[in-house]
């Protein structure tokens, strides 16, 4: 898959940082397509269903050619409780329930979602395996894995044979509070393995509205944060775009996932994104947050 530099995280679509207009959301998502990306992600986690439900509605009126769609298995939730289930006949039930959410009829990337929350032998020996069989059937193209602790990604890439995990996922983990990506990207190169990045402002953290309230950082690290934003504020520039561009630029990740529900926001980091970088203020900025850099959380 050749991808586009910034991608479509539908997570948003799920109402997973704030309500949202189902209208707007599916606007956002061909305003997304119609500027040049080409890749959306999403799982079944997301809003528990509702993300993939409102994405399927959009794809509706898309040809399937200008797209390629990522969604996941192993992490669900239903009436506000989450839950986990990665068995293979799981997994494998959670293809054809994505594909009939979705309206289409294969799934380009599948992965196994938050690799942190399962045991990883059970990912090495039976869900994957379950994907693999979905792929022989040509209801997906290509099989990955995601996660938050980079760690994990290496572990289970390390002990399964080659070509069985095809790309990896990472989330908060480069962006600039934290560019912890950048020492396994050798790894995963040497293993030809494909680079996504996801959250460039690090799920809310770095932006003006501000991050949501279940967000898991440590207060030191939020504090630090509202100094970076603040001093982009004196200098008349919004810590998001600077955060946007900051993401992209690394030629060895693929692409970076960015998720909004909203139209016009939507299209403002595809404008970001070709604008050259403040390097002045990158570097103020980096070194503000220098304190609490690659200071991260454990997954909830």
């Amino acid at each position: 898959m050749k991808l586009s530099s910034l991608s479509f995280g539908a997570s948003s679509l799920g109402g997973v940082f704030h309500d949202i207009s189902e209208k707007d959301g599916i606007k956002a998502v061909n305003v997304a397509i119609d500027n040049g990306v080409n890749f959306i992600d999403v799982s079944p986690y997301y809003g528990f269903t509702k993300a993939e439900t409102v994405l399927g509605k959009a794809l509706k009126k898309i040809p399937r050619e200008k797209y390629f769609l990522s969604t996941k298995v192993g992490r669900f939730g239903a009436d506000g409780v989450k839950s986990w289930d990665y068995s293979g006949e799981r997994a494998k039930k959670s293809v054809y329930e994505s594909l009939e959410r979705l309206n289409i009829d294969y799934i380009d990337l599948i992965n196994v979602h938050d690799i942190e929350f399962s045991d990883l032998q059970q990912v090495i020996n039976e869900t994957l395996p379950a994907l693999h069989e979905m792929k022989a059937k040509g209801l997906v193209n290509h099989i990955g894995i995601t996660g938050l602790p980079l760690a994990k990604l290496k572990y289970v890439v390390e002990n399964t044979p080659k070509g069985t995990v095809e790309s990896i996922l990472s989330f908060c983990h480069y962006c600039l509070n934290d560019d912890a990506l950048v020492e396994y990207i050798p790894f995963f190169e040497a293993h030809e393995i494909g680079i996504i990045n996801a959250s460039p402002l690090s799920m809310g953290l770095l932006s003006e509205r501000g991050w949501p309230d279940w967000h898991p950082a440590e207060d030191v690290l939020k504090e630090q944060v509202v100094k970076a934003v603040n001093h982009c504020k004196s200098k008349g520039y919004r810590i998001e775009q600077l955060a946007m561009k900051f993401s992209v630029t690394n030629p060895k990740i693929t692409t970076t996932l960015v998720s909004s529900a909203n139209p016009e926001n939507y299209l403002r980091n595809i404008q970001w994104i070709d604008e050259p970088q403040n390097e002045t203020l990158l570097k103020e900025v980096l070194d503000i947050l220098k304190p609490v850099s690659r200071l991260t959380w454990e997954n909830t």
